[in-house]
Formats: structure tokens, sequence, C-alpha cells
């Protein structure tokens, strides 16, 4: 019983020391686990603050990225009329509209060509030898025809760019400037070449050329202001020629300053006014008078398909000399035939009082001066027609034919004006890549003169010709 009694005893007292010893121990070990822990949550909030930093770098660049973009999408134009794309990030007209197209184009072309003229050769500088120009084919005085040999003219003269400027307002306005310029026409640099300065402006070592004006003119919706081809010339009749007009004798050529307004198929215009004036006996040659006061008044009427187009123009002009004046018209006819997708025919039919200086590069003069002074309108008529077909899509080929006449009053002008002229053409165009042209061309011209003096000129005429 007592020894019963000591066994329970010695249990909790037994337990007691047990507790006494292990609790230093689990008090140590939880001790050690809680600094562990401790340490753990210490680095994990590290590494939350870190992603914190990095996230917040991030949102940062991102902010500044989207300010850079907004301001890029701001210098760029936003809206562009089809088929305009920029070509660089910024405007390339920071003094223009904004959200205006840029565009640039042109041609170089190379010229070489072989004349041979029966009453002496065209005089070297001018523009005669350059292209087909009938006032220049020289007629001998007595009729005889001199012994003179063929010559030879290389240039690149008539290479051409042009620069334009489009814009579209918010209101669906249109505007337009446009400038074009080749190297025809303008002479040398400086001045022309000498002996003492041989590298300037000639054929003896440098060819250099001034740059011409062509075309400068500013529209805005119907209207046009500037110098641009004339309303009185129909551009879309002239035939495929490697000779930079060809069928010189009866076109419609004339480009000058104008105001112009455009409305469906309807087009008027008043246009620069000029008079060319042959005097009496024309003893003195034609001149220009620059007396005049009113423009030039055209219009035209235009109808255009698939089949072509067919246009009439008309055109009135004042024409003045000191305290002189008179008054003429004329009328062109023109258009494009198409037959097939492989042929076509081109045509302009052109008579007039006073038509000179619009036909033919001023083949014939405007007015003359009769014996009493007074100013007379001189009667013109001209024509051509040019056949062109397509080989192939890269070959192709036209044949031209062409004419001008004019009623001179031989009392009054005499016998040594121009009364007629006429010449043939024929060639053929080979495109071996797109936009480049090689051709050669066969031409033979003739100019008479009232008392039935002629001087013909026959020409080999080739060119290469890129475009851009």
């Amino acid at each position: 019983m007592s020894t019963g009694l000591a066994s329970r005893h010695r249990r909790p007292l037994a337990a007691a020391v047990l507790f006494a010893l292990l609790a230093p121990g689990v008090a140590l070990a939880e001790t050690a686990k809680e600094r562990e822990l401790e340490a753990r949550v210490a680095q994990l909030e590290a590494q939350v603050q870190a992603l914190l930093n990095a996230t917040q770098q991030q949102q940062t660049q991102i902010a500044d990225t989207r300010t850079q973009l907004d301001q890029v999408k701001t210098a760029q134009p936003t809206a562009l009329p089809q088929g305009k794309q920029p070509i660089q990030n910024t405007t390339i007209l920071p003094a223009g509209n904004p959200n205006s197209a840029f565009s640039y184009g042109g041609f170089i072309k190379f010229d070489a060509m072989a004349t041979d003229t029966s009453d002496g050769k065209i005089a070297d500088g001018s523009s005669g030898r350059l292209f087909y120009v009938p006032s220049t084919i020289p007629v001998v005085a007595d009729g005889t025809e001199p012994d003179v040999d063929p010559y030879t003219d290389f240039h690149a003269q008539f290479s051409r760019f042009w620069l334009s400027a489009d814009h579209v307002t918010d209101n669906g306005d249109k505007l337009k400037a446009y400038v074009e310029m080749d190297f025809f026409g303008g002479g040398n640099a400086f001045f022309t070449g000498t002996a003492a300065n041989p590298l300037v402006g000639n054929e003896t070592s440098t060819n250099t050329y001034a740059v011409s004006l062509r075309q400068a003119y500013v529209s805005w919706n119907n209207w046009l202001a500037g110098q641009t081809w004339s309303n009185f010339q129909d551009t879309a009749a002239l035939p495929d020629a490697v000779d930079f007009v060809g069928t010189t004798d009866g076109t419609i050529f004339v480009r000058q300053a104008q105001v112009r307004y455009t409305k469906g198929a309807w087009s008027f215009s008043a246009e620069n006014p000029q008079t060319t004036v042959t005097p009496y006996q024309s003893l003195s040659g034609r001149f220009n008078s620059g007396d005049n006061v009113m423009p030039d008044l055209t219009a035209r009427w235009l109808k255009k398909g698939d089949w072509g187009h067919f246009t009439v123009a008309g055109l009135v002009r004042q024409f003045k000399y000191l305290d002189e004046t008179a008054t003429g018209g004329a009328v062109s006819v023109s258009g494009k035939f198409n037959f097939g997708k492989n042929d076509d025919l081109r045509y302009m039919v052109n008579a007039g009082s006073g038509i000179g200086r619009y036909m033919a590069f001023g083949l014939g003069s405007d007015t003359f001066v009769d014996a009493s002074g007074d100013l007379e309108p001189l009667d013109g008529y001209g024509a051509f027609v040019s056949w062109r077909h397509a080989f192939s899509p890269k070959l192709r080929g036209n044949l031209m034919y062409s004419a001008a006449h004019f009623d001179n009053d031989t009392g009054i002008t005499g016998f040594g004006v121009t009364e007629r002229s006429q010449s043939y053409h024929a060639n053929l165009i080979y495109s071996p890549f797109p936009k480049l042209d090689v051709g050669a061309e066969l031409s033979w011209g003739q100019r008479s003169l009232e008392d039935d003096r002629e001087g013909d000129l026959t020409r080999v005429h080739t060119s290469v010709k890129y475009s851009f």
C-alpha cells in the first residue's frame, strides 16, 4: 500500500523533472524558428518592394513613350489624299498648310539628230536645231540650192522636273501649287561663251544652260491663276512623237499666264495678250507690239469617255499697235479616238483671223500694217492627224501629217513671207523597261513662201527618255 502510494507520487515528480529539463530546449527551438521565419518575411518584403519599384519604373517609361508617340502623331499628317504617302516623319512643307501632300517628278531626255536642209544650214543655236520648227527651215533668195552637207546635234535640254503641293481643307476645298521647269529657252547661266570665256554657255566644252520656267500656277477648286497651257490648246491630242512636238505645223501650242474657271465640261480663261505685227512690205521684219490692253479670251467644251475625247475651243483677241486696234477670233476642233486597245487616231483642225502666234510657234503673223497704216488681222488655217499603233506592250509606232496655210495679201506683206508649211513623220518607240523609252523618228518638212520658193528639211531624230 505504501509502495503504491510512493510510486504514484514519483510519476508526477518525474514528469515535472522531465518538463523542466525539456522546456529550455523547446524554448530555444521556438526562438530559432521564429528567427528563420522573420528572416524569410524580411526577404519577401524586400522582393515585394523591388517588384513595386520595377513596376513604377515601367509605368513611368510607358507614360514617357505615350507622350513621345502623341508628339510624333501631332507632327505627322493625319489625313493624306489617296495615293499620297509621306516621305519623312515631319512635313516637307514647313511653311505650307498642315497635312499638305508634296510630290516631285519629271524625266531625263537625250536627243540626237542628223539634219539635211536643201537651202542652207539652220543657224547654230537656233531652236530649229533642237526640234522641228517650220519657220526656221532656210529658203534661199534666188531659188538655187546650195551644196550643204548634213549636220548633227546632241542635247539634253528638254529634260524636265516639276514640284507640286496639294492640300484639302476640312471643308473639302482643294488647293494646288505647281511649278515645272526644263533647260530649253533660258540660254546659258550667265552669258554667252566667248574666246575669253570658252567654258561658259556654249558647245565648246560645258554646254551650260539655265533653268527655264514652263508652268507656275495655283489652283483652288474650279479656279486657276498662273502660267500654264492655254485654254485654247488641247494637250491631250498631241501625238506620241520623238520630236518635242512633231506635228508643229498645224498644232496650237502656247503656254502663258492666265486666270481660268472650269465647271464640268466647260472652261473659260482670260490670258496674256500680245500682238505680232508684220510692217508694210515687211521692210523691218515681224515684231511684238506690247501695246495690248484687253486680254485674250477663250472658251472650251470637252466631252470624253472610254472611246477617247472630243473638244471645241474658241478664241477672241484684240490686236493693238500704237493707236491702231483690230479684233479677231479663231476656233479649234481636236480630240483622240480609240480603235480598240492598240490603236488611236489623234487630230486637230484650226482656223481663224489673227491665229498667228497660237499656231506652229508663230509661223504666221497675227496682223500686218497696210499702206494707210491700218492694222489688219491675218487669216490662217492648220491641221494635223496622227495614227498610233502598239505592236506589243513594249513597242509602238506613229504616222503623222501636219500642215498650215496663211492668206497673206502680197500687195501689203510682199512675197518674202511664209505662205504654207507641211511635214510628215514616222517613228518607232521601244520601252525595254517601264518608264524608259528609246525612240527613232524620220521627218520631212517643207516651208513655202508667197513667191513659190521652197526649202526642205529631212531629219533622223533619236532619243532616250526616262520618266520618274
